[in-house]
């Protein structure tokens, strides 16, 4: 099953509140923070969500 390594880029300074809540979810809270998950469709929708605050990219394994 293939994964999803995300990288937060942009800081939460002036951000929605749903926004933070879903930055939260993917735990990250600070610039530079990477964090591993399996690709599906909900972590899919939250890497939407906030695309404009963080990198990804496709990992397979």
């Amino acid at each position: 099953m293939a994964s999803i390594k995300v990288i937060q880029k942009k800081s939460l300074i002036s951000v929605p509140e749903s926004q933070r809540k879903v930055m939260q979810g993917l735990g990250l809270n600070k610039i530079g923070q990477e964090k591993t998950h399996k690709d599906n469709n909900c972590i899919r929708g939250m890497i939407n969500k906030v695309s404009h605050l963080i990198d990804y990219e496709l990992l397979s394994k």
